[in-house]
């Protein structure tokens, strides 16, 4: 009787050590193939939006050296090399200007002005007051390498760089280039911060006690 018991014990310890193994392969196949899949769908997602960025980045692109290769066409030798030319200054912008005889584009950093200036009409309108006063708004195309401050010392900067690039067009465009004031350089720039202020002039607040 006793041997019968213990071979019974071992039989069932058998029998569960076998079934323990026969389920492990069928849930590692399992967890494997869900792995597996899910990587697969987000490489192909990543794939996909990668794809679509490209899509969509590749006209801005296009149009960029489109316009590059234009300006190189009209400025041969570069901006160095031009006899139209003017340079303006606001804050810390700088811009280079060349003027050519064409119908008034205006084109700054290889991109055009109002894309460039983000439509702002305030500073479009400083690009054009030069040639405005002087009636030129559909006489010459405006050719702009700018660089430093922000967008509004930049329009700024091309303006003063347009009239001073008028006085090489005709000494005449003076008079009233300076009755309007585009020809004089504004040399306000931003006051620096003194020590134990919080800015220029801003001191903390004074508690007595």
């Amino acid at each position: 009787m006793a041997i019968s018991m213990s071979s019974l014990t071992s039989s069932l310890s058998s029998l569960s050590f076998s079934s323990h193994i026969s389920q492990r392969p069928s849930s590692l196949s399992f967890v494997r193939s869900n792995s597996l899949s899910i990587s697969h769908l987000t490489k192909t997602s990543s794939l996909a939006v990668v794809a679509s960025a490209a899509t969509v980045a590749s006209p801005l692109e296009l149009e960029t050296a489109d316009l590059k290769k234009y300006v190189k066409s009209r400025l041969p030798g570069g901006f160095a090399a031009q006899t139209i030319i003017g340079t303006g200054r606001r804050k810390c912008a700088i811009a280079r200007v060349v003027l050519q005889e064409g119908t008034g584009k205006v084109i700054i950093n290889y991109r055009d002005a109002k894309e460039y200036l983000q439509g702002n009409p305030l500073w479009l309108q400083y690009v054009k007051v030069p040639l405005v006063t002087l009636g030129y708004e559909s006489s010459y195309d405006v050719f702009v390498k700018a660089h430093g401050g922000g967008l509004s010392g930049q329009a700024q900067a091309i303006s003063l760089g347009i009239a001073r690039a008028l006085l090489k067009v005709s000494e005449d465009h003076r008079g009233p280039l300076r009755k309007e004031g585009l020809l004089t350089r504004d040399s306000r720039v931003v006051e620096r911060k003194k020590v134990g202020l919080k800015k220029a002039r801003k001191a903390p607040q004074y508690s007595k006690r």
